[in-house]
Protein backbone atom coordinates (compact mmCIF):
# COMPACT_ATOMS: atom_id res chain seq x y z
CA UNK A 1 0.00 0.00 0.00
CA UNK A 2 0.83 3.83 -0.76
CA UNK A 3 0.31 6.05 1.57
CA UNK A 4 1.24 9.19 -0.57
CA UNK A 5 -1.45 10.46 -3.04
CA UNK A 6 -0.46 8.70 -7.09
CA UNK A 7 0.37 12.23 -8.03
CA UNK A 8 2.60 12.94 -5.13
CA UNK A 9 4.11 9.39 -5.83
CA UNK A 10 4.76 10.12 -9.57
CA UNK A 11 7.01 13.51 -8.53
CA UNK A 12 8.80 12.34 -6.07
CA UNK A 13 10.00 8.87 -8.53
CA UNK A 14 10.54 11.48 -11.08
CA UNK A 15 12.64 13.76 -8.82
CA UNK A 16 14.91 10.46 -7.12
CA UNK A 17 17.46 8.42 -9.09
CA UNK A 18 16.33 6.60 -11.84
CA UNK A 19 15.78 2.38 -11.36
CA UNK A 20 18.64 0.79 -12.80
CA UNK A 21 17.99 -0.92 -16.18
CA UNK A 22 18.67 -4.42 -14.23
CA UNK A 23 15.99 -3.81 -11.85
CA UNK A 24 13.76 -2.33 -14.39
CA UNK A 25 13.66 -5.29 -16.05
CA UNK A 26 13.26 -7.72 -12.25
CA UNK A 27 10.56 -5.49 -12.02
CA UNK A 28 8.54 -6.09 -15.13
CA UNK A 29 9.00 -9.61 -15.22
CA UNK A 30 7.90 -10.06 -11.23
CA UNK A 31 4.67 -8.01 -12.29
CA UNK A 32 4.11 -10.35 -15.75
CA UNK A 33 4.99 -13.96 -13.94
CA UNK A 34 4.60 -13.12 -9.94
CA UNK A 35 1.25 -13.86 -8.24
CA UNK A 36 1.65 -11.12 -5.57
CA UNK A 37 3.97 -8.88 -7.51
CA UNK A 38 3.20 -5.61 -4.98
CA UNK A 39 5.11 -7.43 -2.70
CA UNK A 40 8.52 -6.01 -4.83
CA UNK A 41 10.20 -3.14 -2.90
CA UNK A 42 9.60 -0.91 -6.29
CA UNK A 43 11.38 2.28 -7.72
CA UNK A 44 10.93 4.61 -5.19
CA UNK A 45 11.37 2.43 -1.82
CA UNK A 46 14.29 0.65 -3.76
CA UNK A 47 16.77 3.84 -4.33
CA UNK A 48 15.81 4.68 -0.66
CA UNK A 49 17.09 1.04 0.57
CA UNK A 50 20.10 1.83 -2.12
CA UNK A 51 21.20 4.66 -0.67
CA UNK A 52 20.74 3.56 3.06
CA UNK A 53 23.28 1.40 2.18
CA UNK A 54 25.57 3.72 0.39
CA UNK A 55 25.53 5.64 3.31
CA UNK A 56 26.18 2.64 5.86
CA UNK A 57 28.88 1.11 3.35
CA UNK A 58 28.38 -2.30 5.50
CA UNK A 59 30.66 -5.47 4.98
CA UNK A 60 28.14 -7.65 5.95
CA UNK A 61 24.26 -7.82 5.16
CA UNK A 62 21.71 -10.24 6.17
CA UNK A 63 18.80 -9.94 4.15
CA UNK A 64 15.03 -12.08 5.77
CA UNK A 65 12.49 -12.38 2.81
CA UNK A 66 14.15 -12.52 -0.50
CA UNK A 67 11.04 -12.45 -2.95
CA UNK A 68 12.03 -11.88 -6.05
CA UNK A 69 15.78 -10.34 -5.01
CA UNK A 70 14.60 -7.02 -5.93
CA UNK A 71 15.86 -5.35 -2.43
CA UNK A 72 18.67 -8.06 -2.36
CA UNK A 73 20.07 -5.70 -5.43
CA UNK A 74 19.65 -2.36 -4.07
CA UNK A 75 21.12 -3.20 -0.62
CA UNK A 76 24.33 -4.48 -2.44
CA UNK A 77 24.65 -1.83 -3.83
CA UNK A 78 26.42 0.00 -1.18
CA UNK A 79 28.07 -3.08 -0.15
CA UNK A 80 31.66 -2.77 0.71
CA UNK A 81 34.09 -4.17 -2.22
CA UNK A 82 34.56 -7.47 0.09
CA UNK A 83 31.48 -7.53 1.37
CA UNK A 84 28.55 -9.85 1.27
CA UNK A 85 24.62 -10.36 1.68
CA UNK A 86 23.37 -13.52 2.79
CA UNK A 87 19.71 -13.60 1.99
CA UNK A 88 16.76 -16.08 3.41
CA UNK A 89 13.79 -17.59 1.75
CA UNK A 90 11.52 -20.09 2.01
CA UNK A 91 10.02 -20.53 -1.31
CA UNK A 92 12.52 -22.67 -3.19
CA UNK A 93 10.29 -21.78 -6.61
CA UNK A 94 12.13 -18.93 -6.50
CA UNK A 95 15.12 -19.60 -5.89
CA UNK A 96 16.59 -19.89 -9.63
CA UNK A 97 14.73 -16.58 -10.65
CA UNK A 98 16.41 -15.22 -7.77
CA UNK A 99 19.88 -16.60 -8.98
CA UNK A 100 19.23 -15.15 -12.57
CA UNK A 101 19.12 -11.89 -11.45
CA UNK A 102 21.62 -11.79 -9.14
CA UNK A 103 24.11 -13.41 -11.49
CA UNK A 104 23.29 -10.66 -14.01
CA UNK A 105 24.47 -8.33 -11.40
CA UNK A 106 28.17 -6.98 -10.30
CA UNK A 107 27.32 -8.63 -6.86
CA UNK A 108 26.84 -12.10 -8.06
CA UNK A 109 29.60 -14.00 -6.47
CA UNK A 110 29.00 -11.74 -2.81
CA UNK A 111 25.38 -12.57 -2.75
CA UNK A 112 24.29 -16.05 -0.65
CA UNK A 113 21.05 -17.32 -0.70
CA UNK A 114 19.54 -19.84 1.70
CA UNK A 115 16.52 -21.84 1.59
CA UNK A 116 14.59 -22.81 4.78
CA UNK A 117 13.32 -20.84 8.02
CA UNK A 118 15.41 -18.09 8.74
CA UNK A 119 14.90 -18.63 12.63
CA UNK A 120 16.53 -22.20 11.86
CA UNK A 121 19.07 -20.67 9.81
CA UNK A 122 20.40 -17.15 11.21
CA UNK A 123 21.90 -18.81 14.40
CA UNK A 124 24.23 -21.03 11.87
CA UNK A 125 25.41 -17.90 10.53
CA UNK A 126 28.81 -17.37 11.40
CA UNK A 127 28.85 -13.92 10.34
CA UNK A 128 28.03 -10.67 12.47
CA UNK A 129 26.08 -8.05 10.04
CA UNK A 130 26.21 -4.08 10.07
CA UNK A 131 22.91 -4.16 8.15
CA UNK A 132 19.80 -5.83 8.03
CA UNK A 133 16.68 -5.93 6.50
CA UNK A 134 13.49 -7.18 7.22
CA UNK A 135 10.58 -8.60 5.02
CA UNK A 136 9.03 -11.88 5.70
CA UNK A 137 6.39 -13.74 7.58
CA UNK A 138 4.79 -10.28 9.80
CA UNK A 139 3.91 -12.65 12.71
CA UNK A 140 7.94 -13.39 13.44
CA UNK A 141 9.20 -10.43 13.34
CA UNK A 142 8.99 -10.08 17.07
CA UNK A 143 11.29 -13.62 16.67
CA UNK A 144 13.67 -12.20 14.26
CA UNK A 145 14.63 -8.94 16.08
CA UNK A 146 15.68 -11.17 18.92
CA UNK A 147 17.47 -13.45 17.28
CA UNK A 148 19.61 -11.43 15.03
CA UNK A 149 20.16 -8.76 17.58
CA UNK A 150 23.30 -10.86 19.14
CA UNK A 151 24.28 -11.25 15.51
CA UNK A 152 24.71 -7.29 15.25
CA UNK A 153 27.91 -5.03 14.81
CA UNK A 154 27.98 -1.67 17.11
CA UNK A 155 26.37 1.07 15.15
CA UNK A 156 24.38 -1.82 12.94
CA UNK A 157 21.22 -0.27 11.22
CA UNK A 158 17.78 -2.64 10.99
CA UNK A 159 15.18 -1.83 8.30
CA UNK A 160 12.02 -3.45 8.55
CA UNK A 161 8.89 -3.54 5.67
CA UNK A 162 5.90 -3.35 5.75
CA UNK A 163 5.49 -2.14 9.51
CA UNK A 164 2.30 0.28 8.94
CA UNK A 165 0.54 -2.92 7.30
CA UNK A 166 -1.76 -1.09 4.67
CA UNK A 167 -2.63 1.36 7.46
CA UNK A 168 -4.07 -1.80 9.79
CA UNK A 169 -1.87 -0.79 13.15
CA UNK A 170 -4.06 2.20 13.59
CA UNK A 171 -7.59 0.58 12.69
CA UNK A 172 -9.36 -1.54 15.56
CA UNK A 173 -7.66 -5.14 15.82
CA UNK A 174 -9.50 -8.05 14.78
CA UNK A 175 -9.18 -11.01 17.55
CA UNK A 176 -7.92 -13.01 14.49
CA UNK A 177 -5.53 -10.88 13.14
CA UNK A 178 -2.17 -12.44 14.18
CA UNK A 179 -0.01 -10.58 11.87
CA UNK A 180 -1.24 -6.81 12.74
CA UNK A 181 -0.99 -8.65 16.33
CA UNK A 182 3.08 -9.15 15.83
CA UNK A 183 3.25 -5.78 14.00
CA UNK A 184 1.86 -4.05 16.39
CA UNK A 185 3.81 -5.24 19.51
CA UNK A 186 7.34 -5.33 17.12
CA UNK A 187 6.56 -1.55 16.28
CA UNK A 188 6.40 -1.38 20.04
CA UNK A 189 9.43 -3.14 21.04
CA UNK A 190 11.87 -1.13 18.27
CA UNK A 191 10.44 2.11 19.84
CA UNK A 192 10.95 0.77 23.52
CA UNK A 193 14.29 -1.10 23.25
CA UNK A 194 17.18 -0.02 24.95
CA UNK A 195 19.88 -0.72 23.30
CA UNK A 196 18.34 0.84 19.86
CA UNK A 197 17.03 4.24 18.53
CA UNK A 198 14.23 4.30 15.81
CA UNK A 199 12.46 6.40 13.01
CA UNK A 200 9.37 4.96 11.16
CA UNK A 201 8.98 6.30 7.86
CA UNK A 202 5.70 6.59 5.79
CA UNK A 203 7.53 4.79 2.85
CA UNK A 204 4.65 2.72 1.11
CA UNK A 205 3.75 0.43 3.82
CA UNK A 206 6.05 1.78 6.41
CA UNK A 207 9.92 1.58 6.72
CA UNK A 208 11.43 1.47 10.33
CA UNK A 209 15.17 2.42 10.66
CA UNK A 210 16.76 1.14 13.96
CA UNK A 211 20.25 1.59 14.85
CA UNK A 212 22.17 -0.41 17.47
CA UNK A 213 23.30 1.63 19.77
Amino acid sequence: MDFLPEKINDYVEKHSQPEPELLQKLNRETWQKMIAPRMLSGHLQGRVLSMLSKLIQPKNILEIGTYTGYSALCLAEGMRENGELHTIDINEELFDFQRKYFDESAFGKQIFQHLGNALEIIPKLEKSFDLVFIDADKNNYPNYLEIILPKLEKGAVILSDNVLWSGKVVENLKEDDEDTKALLQYNKLLNEHPQLETVLLPIRDGLTISRLI
